[in-house]
Formats: C-alpha cells, structure tokens, sequence
C-alpha cells in the first residue's frame, strides 16, 4: 500500500484518522505528520528531541556507511558535517560563486536554443536541466565541470543520483522493517544494491577527491572548493577517506536532484498553459526587456515568475516525505505518547494539498502566490507556521542546508526559459504529470516538447550573455 505513490495512502488515513497518527512497518513504528503547526512544534520547538535519523539499513547503513549530512543521527559526526557543508551552502557562500550558477544557467539555455534548431526538433529538456544542476555541483565540490550532455559524467552521474532515488525511498524498502539478524544475512537484492551503489559513489566522488589530494601535494593551484576544503581539514577535523566521499557524495545527490526535478517539473507543466506563460513574458517584457537576461536582482520586480516557481514547488515537491525523523527520547504531545525511537514522517502532499489552505488545490495556479514576496529559504522562518510558502526543503534543525543554492539555480533556469522560449505540447505525445520516475525523489517520466524562440534576437542575446558570463566566471 506504500509502495507506489505512498503520499496518497497516507493522505486517506490523515482524512480518516487526523494530521497525527500512527502506524506500524514491520518492527518499526512512524507517525505521520499533516499539518503545519504540529510540523513546527514537533521540529522546531522540539527540535532537541526530533532532529534525529533513524540509521536505515539501505540508505544509511549500506549506501552512506553511516555518514553523510542528511542520514547521519543528530550527533557531532553530522555537526561536523554540517559544519564543513555550511562552508560552501552560507549566503556568503552562495553570493561568492553566483557567477558559477549564472554561467551555467545560460550555458543550459543556449544549449536548449541551439539543439531545439528554432523550434523545429522536439525536445526532452531533462537531461539539460540535469546537467545544469550537475555542473554547479561539480564545480562547488570539485571544481570541474562537463562541456556538454553528452560528457560520459552526466550519464554516469544522473545514474547514481537516480539509482539513490530508487533504493532509498523511506517507506519502499523492506529489509528496512526487518529484525537486525534478518537484514545481515538474507540475500536481499535491495541490500546488493546498496551495496554496488555505496562502491560506485566512492570509487567515482572520491576518486575525484583522491585526484584533487595528488595535486594539492604536486604544488599544483587549485579553485577552492568542498573538496580542497576538506583535505585541508582532515588532521583539524579527524576526516578519513570514507567520511570526505560520502559527504562529497551527498552534496551531489542532495544538490543534484531538486534542483534539477524542479526545473523538469517546470518543462513538463508549463506547456499546457500558454496564458500563464504569455503573463510572465509580458512581465519579463516590461522589466527586464528583450535585450539581457533576467538576473538573480530582477526577482524582486518579477513577483508572477517568482509565483510560478512557487506553485511549481507545492504541486510538484520531488520529496513529498522528505527524509524522516526520529524521536531521540519518549515524548508526550497533549494526550498523545510518542515514544523513543519512533520515526516521524512530514507528509508535505498533505499540506500542500490542503482545502483549508488553498482554494482548488489541485489547480495549478500561480496568482495564489502573488501577494507573497519571500523566498522560501525565509518563508521558512515564519512565525506563524500555515503561512509558509511550502515545505519542499523540510523543517527544523534538519532543514535542506543547500536551500540557498537551490533557490538561486531555480530561479536563473526557470526565469531564462519563460524568457527564451515558448513551450508547447507536442499533438499525440501527451505528457503524463501524475506518473513519476523514482520512490524516494521524483522526476517526470520522459517527454518532448517544442522550444521555438520569442523573438529573433534570442540566439544573439544569449551568445553575447554566455560570453560575458564565462568571462565573470574564470576571473572568480
């Protein structure tokens, strides 16, 4: 009944039995949270007590080894980790290599234009968007970038991101719910592969990292980056090999996949609503004009594109159960026990589909959006709890760390489409929004649409854009 589409099951029992109840997998005990103001008393306001991981055998035990920001216990490994990630994931961070998320970008762009060929190839933009988010995490955490799709790294790093995705669901695996003697010595596949996924990660992330070290000790300058950050603070930080793959490994997997679902959630829904895009080219048109690209400063001036990425990220949040928590000890909500060791799920489907909360939610409509100007990185931090934007980076002390880029490298895609390109449906090649590739993030199942250009200064404009932005990004 959790298998396959797991949200919508526990959205039935929520409407059956409430925003808090409880049910059992195996050995194992969840509550499932719906509601956003139990969200933050549980994992804000008892944040000491809810911020844990429980160490599931596929995901935390098998692929991550026990470490890695987002499996590992609330303890001072994953301080640790988190301390080193925040390095590189800070606002500071983020304003220093914006010229990287720029660039790449524009880079994704300019390759839509030139292999759409002025809107007479049909094309699936998936695998563009997928490098454009591979490369800004290349480049933060190795410093190196692939040149084009078909760069042998995309496909191969795409592939450990999606097999993550398909091993790690939080409710798809049983060897999970099974007594720890079970899990050890029965043959289960999903355990080989975990297995084969955990080497794949370490031989090709820290394979990177190995690359770097040799270098560093040659005398050889280098770009900073994650992992030049971590090798210089290997003795300070008491780092092993293992601990600097993995956390490489969830940078990538974590910054990869969000990103870059949302940006082929976007491709994907846009197409069947030409007003919606008509009204955000129209404001794109009277701010920014048609002869530069819209900017990381523009969003402010831009509130309908900037609605569309929020409406996108409520229907469409590629982790509708988000990574579970756990209870580090008993506790007692009102009237209800939850006892120690309890894993508690946020199921966000729940929320953003709320009646009560949205008018027609099943309606994509970004005008729901337009009174509110935050970012979600600060519509997070608000007071009352049913205001908040969407629950698409999680919540509490455990919140997405790399937000801030994700909503910098949103923002610059999506805004630069709507921008170069009209988006239409192909006639009989519908696109199926309700199916989905992946258990534990999802992705749209393979489509095509059409790119046609806006207008015919689109190919000079973003040459000229590329060029500059290349520049800016070699003097960083």
């Amino acid at each position: 009944m959790l298998t396959k589409y797991p949200e919508l099951a526990l959205d039935r029992w929520a409407r059956k039995y409430g925003p808090l109840y409880s049910i059992r997998l195996g050995n194992q005990l969840f509550v499932i949270l719906s509601d956003p103001g139990i969200a933050k008393d549980l994992f804000v306001t008892n944040g000491a007590i809810f911020s844990d991981r429980k160490e599931m055998f596929v995901k935390s035990q098998t692929v991550f080894a026990g470490r890695g920001v987002t499996a590992t216990p609330y303890n001072d490994r994953w301080r640790k980790h988190r301390r080193i990630a925040t390095i590189w994931l800070s606002q500071k961070a983020v304003d220093r290599y914006t010229p990287i998320l720029d660039f790449e970008a524009t880079d994704m762009i300019k390759a839509l234009y030139a292999d759409s060929k002025n809107g007479t190839v049909n094309i699936n933009p998936q695998t563009y968007a997928g490098r454009c988010s591979l490369n800004n995490m290349t480049t933060i955490t190795f410093g190196r970038r692939t040149d084009s799709i078909h760069h042998p790294l995309v496909k191969q790093a795409l592939d450990l991101s999606r097999e993550f995705m398909n091993t790690t669901g939080p409710m798809s695996n049983l060897v999970d719910f099974m007594p720890e003697r079970v899990q050890k010595w029965f043959p289960w596949s999903m355990k080989t592969r975990g297995k084969k996924l955990h080497q794949g990660l370490v031989n090709t992330y820290g394979g990177f990292i190995k690359d770097i070290e040799h270098k560093m000790k040659a005398g050889i300058q280098l770009d900073d980056c994650l992992a030049k950050t971590m090798i210089e603070a290997r003795e300070q930080e008491d780092l092993d090999d293992l601990d600097m793959a993995i956390l490489a490994s969830a940078f990538m997997i974590g910054g990869v996949e969000t990103t870059a679902s949302i940006m082929q959630w976007f491709s994907a829904l846009i197409p069947a609503y030409p007003a919606i895009q008509r009204k955000a080219q129209e404001e794109l048109d009277r701010v920014v004009g048609r002869d530069r690209l819209p900017t990381i400063e523009d969003e402010k001036n831009l509130p309908y594109c900037h609605a569309i990425i929020k409406e996108v990220e409520r229907c469409h949040n590629p982790f509708w159960l988000g990574t579970p928590h756990v209870a580090s000890e008993d506790f007692e909500y009102g009237s209800i026990f939850i006892p120690k060791g309890t894993v508690v799920v946020l199921n966000t489907w729940s929320m953003h589909y709320d009646e009560s909360r949205w008018e027609r939610p099943m309606k994509f409509d970004p005008d729901r959006y337009l009174p509110d100007s935050t970012l979600s990185s600060a519509s997070a931090n608000l007071t009352d709890p049913y205001l908040r934007d969407h629950w698409m980076f999680g919540a509490g002390r455990r919140i997405c760390p790399g937000m801030l880029v994700a909503e910098c490298e949103i923002w610059l895609a999506i805004s630069r489409m709507l921008w170069a390109f009209d988006m239409s449906e192909i006639p009989g090649k519908p696109i199926d929004l309700k199916e989905y590739d992946g258990k534990s993030g999802r992705s749209p199942v393979p489509f095509v649409i059409q790119l046609k250009p806006r207008f015919e200064g689109v190919g000079k404009v973003l040459e000229r854009e590329r060029r500059g932005a290349e520049s800016v990004r070699l003097r960083g």
